[in-house]
């Protein structure tokens, strides 16, 4: 029973990461630039191209259908050869598995940044990231995050997370958006955190109200959550270091012809 569910599995896996029929992405970015810009432990996000892409950024509302963190170079993960920029990341066939970033240099991307965390902190983040490396992707944990965000039949949002079982339960298993809250939740650093507020005393004996911080489940994160979070910087790396928009070449003569009316 268990190799049954694990082919129809895969075969569904197959469908949903094939690219779409039409449309081509362009980067915004030049490739060299992005590299140059992003810092280990940076999040990567992506606006994905595959059949799964579309229904996730409709269920987030967002852009983002796909999350990876950055590590560094190849030597980080015990790569030999070339210096090659490397993510790590949850693939829907390959499980978690380490990719060169020009693996996405020719699509949308946006990079968000944790700010505050030592050296020895960010190597925590992408330790754990690394030894991930090898575990499933977690189906069951997708179709769950999709009941969540999309309920049928209808449940009240403060309800929704006492009325599903997140994941399979199996701790080899992520997707990739929880791999990476999993990674920061390692050093505590806050994504999208639940705030309480509980009465408290001052220094001065004045009654006041505390603010407590509470870490979500990470089964409950999606991409956009790393773009929405106030704790996490988006770099733009067009505008580093020295944007000057006086510098720009327009073809203006394009536009002249494209202003030319039609000849009757």
């Amino acid at each position: 029973m268990n190799r049954l569910l694990e082919t129809l599995g895969d075969r569904i896996a197959a469908y949903l990461s094939a690219s779409r029929p039409h449309g081509a992405m362009v980067a915004i970015v030049p490739p060299d630039l992005l590299a140059a810009t992003l810092r280990p432990g940076d999040v990567l996000l992506v606006e994905g191209e595959s059949r799964i892409s579309m229904p996730i950024k409709f269920l987030t509302q967002s852009s983002w259908s796909h999350a990876t963190l950055f590590v560094g170079s190849a030597r980080r993960i015990g790569g030999s050869g070339p210096d090659t920029p490397m993510l790590i990341e949850a693939d829907l066939r390959a499980g978690v598995r380490a990719v060169p970033l020009r693996a996405y240099s020719h699509m949308h991307t946006r990079i968000c940044r944790p700010h505050g965390l030592a050296v020895a902190e960010i190597d925590r983040v992408v330790d754990f990231a690394i030894g991930q490396i090898g575990h499933r992707y977690d189906l069951k944990n997708l179709f769950d995050l999709g009941r969540y965000l999309l309920p049928v039949p209808p449940v009240p949002f403060h309800l929704r997370r006492r009325l599903i079982a997140f994941g399979s339960g199996d701790p080899t298993r992520a997707i990739c958006s929880t791999l990476i809250a999993q990674a920061f939740q390692e050093v505590r650093y806050p994504i999208l955190p639940e705030v309480t507020y509980r009465d408290a005393i001052d220094a001065a004996g004045r009654r006041c109200h505390s603010e407590l911080l509470h870490i979500r489940d990470h089964s409950l994160f999606a991409p956009r959550d790393f773009d929405v979070s106030p704790y996490f910087e988006v770099v733009k790396p067009m505008l580093q270091p020295d944007f000057d928009p006086h510098r720009l070449t327009w073809d203006d003569q394009a536009q002249r012809v494209g202003a030319e009316p039609a000849p009757a």
